[in-house]
């Protein structure tokens, strides 16, 4: 992909109303129809909206916000520096193809921040509803590293109970993680990317690693977290694990829904307790 191209994907990205639907369909339909990218960006909001059906609001911020978006981007990529954050779009070759077959609505784009390799090697998730006990977020701890020590490589989420107590036990090998968060990247890593995810993982390092692990993101990366946030996490949890361990499962909840689709979509899916 050219570089006016990844600055116009950015651009996109960072424009106000226009979400991950949004975004998609304006990519595809200027694929489909030979526009030009940069073309969209000095199109009148009337054409806009005539040509692509943009609701008005969004025809209007795409319109007439273009300069401010692109000084917003230009901050951006300054303050991402020559860190490792790649913006992935459905049309890469990083664009994991697991989520196009699991997910709903899969995202128009991604936020790589680290080692997109290990997204090659097997993987594996372990998810629990909210309110496990004790004893169920030990099993947690032990299904991951009896996991890890098989050379599969984790993917989880980052706040709550059983994301916590997953997500450190690979440190303990020197093992890859795969962190999906639901927020923007300099929300969960700090202004400088390197703030450790989790503070129980301070006991083996002090700072993230983008040599070993990999987060992904769906929000533009000077965001906070957006609505819905958490259930598009577990969404692309599961999404990217060929390998499923439901833990706890709370009947009618968001967790036991994704289970039954992994199944239904042909991952491996081990429940390790009965529904509550």
């Amino acid at each position: 992909m050219s570089k006016v191209a990844e600055d116009i994907h950015l651009i996109l990205c960072l424009t106000p109303y226009v979400g991950h639907t949004t975004f998609d369909r304006l990519i595809n339909e200027c694929r489909m129809r030979g526009i030009e990218l940069e073309e969209l960006l000095s199109m009148s909001a009337d054409r806009l909206r005539e040509e692509f059906s943009l609701p008005p609001i969004s025809a209007r911020a795409l319109a007439n916000g273009a300069k401010g978006v692109r000084r917003r981007a230009h901050l951006l990529r300054q303050k991402i520096g020559d860190k490792p954050v790649r913006m992935v779009t459905r049309d890469s070759p990083l664009y994991p193809r697991s989520l196009e077959e699991f997910c709903e609505k899969p995202p128009g784009y991604l936020f790589f921040y680290g080692n997109p390799r290990v997204l090659s090697n097997p993987t594996f998730c372990v998810i629990a509803s909210r309110g496990a006990t004790r004893e169920e977020l030990d099993h947690v701890g032990r299904v991951v590293e009896s996991k890890t020590l098989e050379g599969k490589t984790l993917v989880t989420g980052s706040n709550t109970p059983a994301y916590q107590m997953a997500a450190v036990v690979p440190l303990r090998w020197g093992a890859p993680r795969v962190v999906v968060v639901d927020r923007g990247l300099f929300e969960a890593l700090g202004d400088d990317l390197e703030r450790e995810l989790f503070p129980a993982a301070r006991l083996w390092r002090y700072r993230f690693d983008p040599a070993t692990d990999l987060v992904i993101s769906f929000n533009r990366p000077d965001e906070g977290a957006s609505k819905g946030g958490p259930a598009h996490r577990d969404e692309i949890v599961v999404g990217l694990s060929q390998e499923v361990h439901a833990v706890r499962l709370r009947k009618g909840g968001n967790m036991e829904r994704l289970a039954a689709r992994a199944e239904e979509r042909g991952k491996a899916l081990v429940r390790g307790a009965s529904l509550q």
